[in-house]
């Protein structure tokens, strides 16, 4: 099982519960500018093999969170079409 379909399964449930005002700000969040900016630039410096070590971590960890957000908003989504259908 890969790693998105597992935070999936971990995550619906939680989010089932939600009501559904709260699971329409899940679906809609958006990263602040300073954050999406930060992240643009670990990318750039990762694309041209200048990240340390340091800037590597961070950048996974943006990016690994990053698939955690996502999976919560495609849950939340779901789950929203769900009660409109």
């Amino acid at each position: 099982m890969d790693t998105t379909s597992i935070f999936h399964r971990v995550l619906e449930p939680i989010l089932r519960s939600l009501p559904p005002e709260a699971a329409r700000q899940i679906a809609q969040a958006e990263a602040d500018e300073q954050l999406q900016q930060r992240v643009e630039d670990l990318a750039r410096k990762a694309n041209e093999g200048e990240l340390t070590a340091d800037e590597q971590r961070e950048y996974q960890a943006y990016i690994d969170a990053g698939d955690v957000v996502a999976t919560m908003q495609a849950v939340a989504r779901k789950l929203l079409n769900s009660l409109a259908g």
